[in-house]
């Protein structure tokens, strides 16, 4: 029992955890944050079983972290309020080709990190953005404006970067 118990704290500060860390960096992780959550798993490992080192131990923690895991996963699809709570949103970073400041600063990402993404879509400038946004997995998904939207002296005035 004390190994459920162990397993349900370290559960929960590692939802937490994550959660703070948000959306973006979990979806570019650096070399470094990759190891850094590689070893905070050997760590965890070793707060949950303790000194228990049999298969028994390990089995059961495992399976606490499945069934808090399933139990969040259930409740989210079932109860929209604890959706709100438990599941992050898509955040609106670019409309109609500017820039919305305020969510840009709430999720951490600078104008170089949109310029570096919009260029991986193919996409030149702000103008040709109808809307940026960025998915709750951490991608940011553009929709680009329709041709005939597109004011072509625009270029000069939308680039940020």
């Amino acid at each position: 029992m004390e190994i459920v118990l162990r397993a349900s704290v370290m559960f929960v500060v590692v939802y937490v955890l994550l959660r703070l860390m948000g959306k973006r960096e979990l979806g570019q992780m650096a070399p470094f944050e990759l190891v850094s959550l590689i070893v905070m798993g050997d760590l965890i490992q070793q707060g949950v079983t303790h000194q228990d080192f049999s298969l028994t131990g390990a089995t059961l923690a495992i399976f606490t972290f499945a069934a808090w895991s399933f139990t969040l996963g259930f409740l989210a699809h079932r109860l929209p309020r604890a959706r709100r709570l438990l599941k992050s949103r898509p955040v609106v970073l670019v409309r109609d080709g500017r820039l919305l400041g305020s969510n840009l600063d709430e999720e951490r990402i600078d104008s170089d990190e949109l310029a570096i993404e919009m260029r991986l879509a193919g996409i030149s400038g702000l103008h040709e953005i109808a809307w940026a946004i960025l998915e709750p997995e951490g991608k940011i998904s553009f929709i680009r404006k329709d041709d005939e939207d597109i004011d072509p002296r625009a270029n000069e005035d939308s680039q940020i970067a």
